[in-house]
């Protein structure tokens, strides 16, 4: 008797199965990164859903700015008024101290210095996840964004780009559980590295020994080490110092100084611009010494003229004194090679006629 319906896998089965598939697709993803296409594809197609999500919140934020009144429109003119002039002098000290910086280098043939390119991306979207630190920007692979690039805010850093997408991409805070960043003192130059550990506000400074030179308030900035993140750039400042008794390593613990649950604009940074490369340095040597050249009088360049042919007739001899010499060595080994069988073949004559007069 054939039944109308056809029983299946147990539903344990089909658990298992599952269970097993998505373990392997883990495991490939964590390993190889394969199903990033995949991944970006399906950013793409949501990315209009999150938009639309986020549409609400652009709107209250347009509305506030659109209707408020002209008195607090003034106060806020003033005061980025007052900000604008002070980072205007301050920008006056910086251009000053770049110039002297790059003569500097020039002095001293020191390495080029790298200049980064900045682009403004808005969040989007915030990982509601309790354990992620993620982030979700509008800027994906159409604007030049990858992976594995850093992000920052007017205050500091924030974290880097790990999922690109065609119009988004994902960025994990510093602050994520699995995030770690190479850092130094400010103060005195020692390196660190800071982790993260799942709150907004706390990150960790792991295996320092106890008689490291830290203090409270100190500023933790990025050291440039590993190539992701540029040097120089505010990370944290140290707020909790403890030596247990006991415990190999010191504790310590520092607060993020970008504002990583306030701001809704970043800004992705490219480290692919030089300032002076090493061919411009060689062709500023190279003008400098025709320079320098221009400038000697046309009696030292009339006495140059005249040492030149000088040291040529000089080297000339030289080296027909090598050449005669070589071949007189030549000569002379020839020489011995003869002569040592012709010596042999009348050795053996005399040997011979000393024998026959014995005999005789």
């Amino acid at each position: 008797m054939q039944t109308l319906f056809i029983r299946g896998p147990s539903t344990t089965v089909r658990m298992v199965a599952l269970v097993i598939a998505s373990i392997a697709l883990m495991t490939i993803d964590h390993r190889w990164q394969s199903l990033e296409l995949v991944r970006s594809t399906i950013s793409s197609i949501v990315y209009p859903v999150q938009y639309s999500i986020d549409l609400p919140i652009r709107l209250y934020y347009w509305a506030n700015e659109t209707l408020s009144t002209k008195q607090t429109l003034l106060e806020k003119n003033r005061e980025f008024e007052a900000r604008h002039l002070e980072n205007r002098v301050q920008l006056q000290k910086l251009n000053i101290i770049e110039k002297e910086n790059d003569r500097l280098r020039r002095l001293l043939s020191a390495t080029p210095k790298t200049t980064e390119r900045l682009l403004i991306s808005e969040i989007i979207g915030v990982d509601l996840d309790p354990y992620r630190q993620l982030i979700l920007l509008n800027k994906g692979n159409k604007s030049g964004v990858y992976r594995g690039q850093p992000i920052i805010d007017s205050k500091g850093v924030m974290g880097q780009i790990i999922h690109v997408a065609a119009r988004s991409s994902t960025a994990m805070l510093i602050t994520d559980a699995s995030h770690a960043i190479p850092v130094q003192i400010d103060r005195t130059g020692h390196r660190a590295n800071v982790f993260g550990t799942g709150k907004i506000d706390h990150l960790d400074l792991r295996h320092l020994p106890h008689n490291i030179d830290i203090q409270l308030g100190d500023m933790l900035i990025t050291s440039g080490l590993g190539g992701a993140f540029p040097p120089n750039y505010p990370v944290a400042r140290i707020t909790k110092i403890e030596h247990e008794a006991g415990e190999p390593f010191t504790t310590i613990e520092a607060t993020p100084l970008a504002q990583l649950d306030e701001t809704r604009e970043v800004l992705l940074i490219w480290r692919n611009t030089i300032s002076t490369t090493e061919g411009d340095t060689e062709k500023n040597s190279q003008n400098e010494n025709r320079t320098i050249d221009s400038e000697k009088p046309s009696s030292e360049k009339e006495t140059s003229k005249k040492d030149a042919p000088e040291t040529n007739e000089s080297e000339v001899t030289k080296t027909k004194k090598q050449n005669s010499k070589k071949t007189d060595v030549q000569k002379k080994k020839t020489e011995k090679k003869t002569k040592a069988p012709l010596e042999k073949s009348n050795v053996e004559k005399n040997k011979k006629s000393a024998d026959r007069g014995s005999r005789e």
